[in-house]
């Protein structure tokens, strides 16, 4: 018979190598509930790699459909895809960092240029013009006319329905430089588009 003592150091050992198993399947079980208003396929390729399908989860748990809004997971998901260089998890995380997410996610302004910067250099069009226009006022990058003026010129060369603001806002902008500026953005401009055709 074993005496009390050791009885109750065996119970301890035996409670302590279950708590953690306990707390993992109860946190494990918590993720599944939160997820399962995400279709199965969806949340598999996510978890997967997939880009466009993690980026799909983060707008489900950013707007709320099928989950509770978790601006937190929605930017975890979205960070997923940009880390892949996928535009549309940049841009999703550059407007999460710009707008903010309730308490989860603070407004860094930083940290949204540099996502929209990531963006706007594979092309992005919306993401040039947001970005020249971050340019122009200093928020999240320094205030720089001429980079200002090299993004608006970029994104108002592409046919679309924001064209004209752009090209109104690389003008507004263009009155801001010296004639040397306007001459080394417009070689900057032309290398762009030589080595990103579109």
């Amino acid at each position: 018979m074993r005496s009390p003592g050791k009885q109750l150091v065996l119970l301890m050992l035996f409670a302590s190598a279950l708590v953690p198993a306990l707390a993992q399947t109860v946190g494990d079980q918590a993720a599944t509930q939160q997820a399962a208003g995400i279709d199965p396929a969806l949340l598999a390729k996510a978890n997967a790699g997939d880009a466009p399908s993690q980026v799909l989860v983060g707008e489900a748990y950013s707007a709320g459909k099928g989950v509770p809004r978790d601006y937190k997971l929605a930017a975890d998901w979205y960070h997923k895809a940009a880390d892949k260089g996928d535009i549309a998890g940049e841009m999703h995380l550059a407007t999460l960092y710009r707008d903010g997410g309730g308490k989860a996610i603070a407004r860094d302004m930083v940290q949204a240029a540099e996502w929209y910067r990531r963006a706007a250099e594979q092309g992005d069009v919306t993401a040039q013009g947001i970005l020249g226009t971050l340019y122009s006022m200093g928020q999240g990058v320094p205030l720089s006319y001429p980079d200002a003026y090299y993004w608006l010129d970029l994104a108002a060369r592409m046919k679309g329905p924001n064209q004209e603001k752009y090209a109104a806002n690389r003008q507004s902008v263009g009155t801001r430089i010296t004639a040397d500026e306007l001459a080394d953005v417009q070689d900057r401009v032309e290398k762009w588009i030589a080595s990103h055709p579109r």
